[in-house]
């Protein structure tokens, strides 16, 4: 009879084991950034990204961004994008706007599933010489509190 009941212990052990694993909840940014001066004018580029997940689901957005000056005048760039899955709940957006003088974007993600969500958030601008990214990731669960990850950059030359 004691063989019989090893076999049913362990099992019971494995089952409460298994039953008290919880969620991983997981956020995470990276930024990078460069500039150049020259006798002929200057650049800067850089971006930042971010990404969150827990239970399932899982939101994700980057931007990036890049100036050159010379004298023959400024050109710049800017990009920006985010996706939300895994949810029930999932909504992204993200915009560009700006003029001669300024270049702005602006991603959101979120992908919920009840109490359980996951987002991020990317802000990017081009001013005045200068490339600034902003991200934002947070991963929640109920019972707990939320992860949270954030980077900055700043590059450029600032003219």
């Amino acid at each position: 009879m004691r063989t019989e009941f090893r076999p049913l212990l362990l099992a019971g052990a494995l089952t409460v084991g298994l039953g008290t694993l919880a969620l991983a909840q997981s956020a995470s940014t990276v930024g990078s950034g460069g500039a150049s001066v020259g006798a002929g004018g200057s650049s800067a580029t850089g971006g930042s990204a971010g990404s969150a997940a827990v239970g399932g689901t899982s939101a994700s957005t980057l931007g990036t961004g890049g100036t050159s000056t010379s004298p023959s005048g400024t050109s710049s760039t800017i990009g920006t994008g985010g996706s939300a899955a895994g949810g029930t709940k999932d909504t992204s957006m993200s915009h560009v706007n700006g003029n001669q003088n300024n270049l702005n974007g602006m991603s959101k993600a979120r992908a919920q599933d009840g109490g359980t969500w996951s987002r991020s958030m990317t802000h990017t601008k081009v001013h005045k010489g200068e490339v600034n990214s902003r991200t934002k990731s947070m991963a929640h669960e109920p019972g707990g509190p939320p992860v949270k990850s954030t980077t900055g950059i700043s590059s450029g030359t600032g003219q």
